[in-house]
Order: structure tokens, then sequence, then C-alpha cells
């Protein structure tokens, strides 16, 4: 067994483990630090797959950007049990048949795909790397590349407009 196999078995329970207990966590906050760490999990299998550039999105945009949005928000709405509205126990029971149904969707749609025969790339290959990406971002879509840059320019300058006090 080798270093990458510990590593992808290590990565896979930390991740399956931290999004259970996003799942279990009585307190928001901690929900959102353990989702903090699954999407870490999460860009360690794309670094082991030899996508640096999407484990560094992962890192940047989900764990930085929206996690600290989600704690703020959290933060800000001090959430406690006498402020929670109590749920009905038939819409906890309509909630988990739900989830049932779609847990056995998913292993239906499952059941009949050959891993066997399908083999990954594991740090080969040229898919995943910034440099290729970047070289056909610049070439092949340097026109919708640049087109969706002034599109994000106008929403800023559009968002600074409303925000803006008389």
């Amino acid at each position: 067994m080798g270093v990458t196999q510990i590593l992808f078995w290590f990565l896979s329970v930390m991740a399956v483990f931290s999004a259970l207990m996003v799942i279990t966590s009585k307190n928001p906050v901690y929900s959102v630090l353990w989702l903090i760490a699954t999407f870490f999990a999460i860009s360690g299998h794309y670094i082991l797959f030899n996508a640096q550039f999407l484990a560094i999105v992962n890192i940047i945009v989900y764990a930085g950007a929206i996690m600290v949005l989600f704690l703020f928000v959290i933060m800000l709405m001090n959430l406690n049990r006498e402020t929670e509205p109590q749920k009905n126990r038939w819409l906890k029971m309509a909630g988990a048949a739900a989830g049932g149904c779609l847990l056995l969707v998913l292993v239906a749609a499952l059941k009949d795909t050959d891993m066997k025969q399908q083999q990954a790339l594991i740090n080969k290959g040229n898919i995943g790397l910034i440099k290729i990406l970047g070289k056909e971002l610049f070439t092949t879509y340097v026109v919708p590349f640049e087109i969706s840059s002034v599109l994000f320019l106008s929403a800023m300058i559009g968002a600074v407009v409303i925000g803006k006090k008389e």
C-alpha cells in the first residue's frame, strides 16, 4: 500500500467524518467549522488527482470566503433554542423519507457502473495543471474570458452604485 493510497483513505475518512459532524452538530458555528474541514479534505483529494487549480480555488473560495460569510450570518442571526421554531414530528419523518428515497435513487443509479475497468490518473498527465489551464484560457477562450471580466466589472460597479448612500 503506497503513500498515495494511505493519503486517499485518510482524506476520505476525514471528509466523511467531518461531513457527518456538520449534520450532527448542535451548534451552527461548529457545523460551519466542520464544513471547512470537509472542504480541506476535498481539496486534498483534488491535489491527489493532480488538479491543483481546483484545490486552490476550493480553499480560497469555499473554505475562505463563503464559510466566513456563513459564520457572519450565523453570528448575526444569534440563533438559540428559545427563538427556534419547533418542527413537527410529521415534518421530520417526511424529511427522513425524502432522504431515504434520495439514497435509494443514488444506489440504483450507481449499481450498474463498472468501476473496476475505469482507472483514474493519479499524478500522471497534464489535465489539472494550472499552466495548461492558463494556456488554454488565454489562447482558445480569450474572448469569452475578457467578456466575462467586463461583465464582472460592470456588476461590481452596479453593486457600488446601488449600495452607495445619498
